[in-house]
């Protein structure tokens, strides 16, 4: 398989930060990364803006880092409780997801991407549920919310028998 050297001018997921010296396939490079403005070849002439991109990367990094982190202590601050429709007995008609949190967390003013939230099977029952919301590689914070009833709480007939 031809191999070419590219440099990435931004982040790719899965292949490397700005300013990385990568080797991928050809094809990869000459259809997709080349044509969008992803990543240059890698000559002598364009090695010299290896430094310059990877500063840019650095500085990049650590300011998505500290916004991460002030997110956390946001998120840590937020107490979220979700109302649902509930049956006879406290039963949950349907559930709760990841985009019902995120749509009740974006109500405090925290924009939120489904990605980050790890919710992987939806909450149907009542009560105080976990989850992981994942802002950046290096930091995640386990998220608390409560779902309640919106309409009281009935007994079953079955109960009273």
């Amino acid at each position: 398989m031809a191999t070419t050297d590219i440099l990435l001018l931004k982040p790719v997921e899965n292949l490397g930060n700005e300013g990385e010296q990568v080797s991928v396939r050809a094809g990869f490079a000459r259809n997709y990364l080349l044509p969008h403005g992803i990543a240059i070849p890698l000559t002598k002439a364009n090695r010299k803006q290896v430094e310059v991109l990877r500063a840019r990367s650095e500085a990049r990094r650590k300011a998505e880092l500290e916004g991460a982190k002030a997110l956390a202590t946001k998120l840590e601050a937020v107490k979220v409780a979700i109302a649902v429709k509930t049956g006879p007995g406290g039963k949950v008609f349907g559930s709760v997801t990841a985009t019902d949190l995120i749509a009740r967390i974006k109500e405090d003013g925290i924009e939120l991407d489904k990605k980050q939230v790890s919710l992987h099977t939806p909450a149907r029952a009542l009560g105080k549920h976990t989850t992981r919301i994942r802002l950046h590689p290096e930091v995640s914070v386990d998220f608390e919310f409560e779902i309640v009833s919106e309409n009281p709480i009935e007994d079953s007939g079955e109960a009273q028998s």
